[in-house]
């Protein structure tokens, strides 16, 4: 198994995907592809599910485990965060790779707006991208940063804990949920009695996590999260969306004052297909950004904000895969597809809803 994983790393896999009754698997360049011919049985996928768990009491309950998520480490490859689940009644693992050495926002290509973002004294941060789309890489990226130019204290709540941080001219504590605190919504509550001044969790998933997040970007903190939205605008709608209906006018008008940024993302072939580049769009929270976000009828005018900003930072997919193209760093083609709308989870229950209808 460490053998096939430790290939799999060095031919650039992002994901391994470990399912009885199938081959090895990896995500290659986007692409899921085999990597053995041999198929596993179920004995050989629960014991390498096993392997996987570092917790003793973990892995006495393995038969009544359905979904659990953990990280793993093998010296000299990488750290890997791992989901172990039930499929056909049988155990499916599936690996995100996690490189030993964190990413700088320069080794990534992103754009320097991000390094005036991450250097916010305080407010709300808010990276998207669906899944696969590098979120994980580009939020330690702007830690990183933070860690090497600034001397603050940095929170992380990780489910599970995924880059490694070392103290540099920053403290940096990390803690796992499940390990070091109960849930996601507990730790960032305690985190801000924990002397912070950067907050950095995982997806904000509810509308108590939002509500939390703004909260700590409302007194002094930088809070950075991400969220599996695919833009911007759609981002933007999720968050109100989730709050509840009778406090959302002010809400909206809380989140439009504690918005720092928010910064969508998507992978694009490279043109040599050696990899994949990171195509942006980056909305910063300006006086007239601001000034929209506090009105339900003016979150159409985002878009044309955003790409007519370029100077404060801002930018749309539209702006930055033609400047790629024109960089010859991807092709015409791959910037067509990327521009291709994805449907949200409300658009294809609603699709689902009239299918059943009909």
């Amino acid at each position: 198994m460490e053998k096939i994983i430790k290939a799999a790393v060095e031919r650039g896999a992002s994901d391994l995907h470990i399912k009885a009754g199938d081959v090895f698997r990896a995500r290659i360049n986007g692409k899921l592809v085999a990597l053995t011919k041999q198929r596993l049985t179920p004995d050989q996928t629960k014991a390498i599910a096993l392997k996987l768990m570092s917790s003793e009491t973990d892995r006495a309950r393995i038969d009544h485990l359905r979904d659990f998520d953990c990280s793993w480490g093998m010296p000299g490859v990488g750290r890997f965060r791992v989901n172990v689940l039930r499929q056909r009644s049988s155990f499916m693992v599936v690996m995100r790779v996690i490189p030993f050495t964190v990413p700088s926002i320069e080794s990534l290509g992103l754009p320097d707006a991000l390094k005036a973002i991450a250097e916010a004294d305080r407010g709300l941060i808010v990276v998207a991208g669906v899944s696969g789309s590098g979120k994980s890489s580009t939020v330690a990226a702007m830690v990183h940063h933070i860690n090497k130019t600034q001397h603050k204290h940095i929170v992380t709540i990780e489910n599970p804990i995924e880059f490694l941080h070392r103290d540099l001219t920053c403290s940096v504590t990390q803690r796992e949920v499940g390990v070091d605190t109960d849930a996601l919504a507990t730790g960032l509550r305690a985190a801000l009695r924990q002397d912070p001044d950067v907050v950095v969790i995982g997806d904000m998933a509810d509308a108590t996590t939002i509500d939390t997040a703004i909260k700590a970007a409302e007194t002094g903190r930088l809070l950075i999260a991400t969220m599996p939205t695919p833009d911007v605008t759609t981002t933007v709608e999720r968050i109100l969306a989730t709050l509840p209906t009778e406090e959302r006018e002010i809400g909206r008008m809380r989140f439009a004052e504690a918005v720092r940024a928010v910064v969508a993302q998507q992978l694009v072939p490279r043109k040599d297909d050696k990899g994949r580049v990171p195509a942006m769009e980056i909305l910063i929270g300006t006086p007239a950004i601001r000034s929209s976000l506090k009105s339900a009828a003016r979150l159409g005018e985002l878009k044309k904000l955003m790409s007519d900003a370029r100077d404060d930072g801002m930018q749309i997919f539209e702006q930055h895969l033609a400047e790629l193209v024109a960089g010859g760093r991807i092709a015409s083609e791959s910037a067509k597809v990327a521009l291709v709308p994805t449907p949200s989870p409300s658009s294809q229950s609603a699709k689902r809803g009239k299918q059943a209808s009909a």
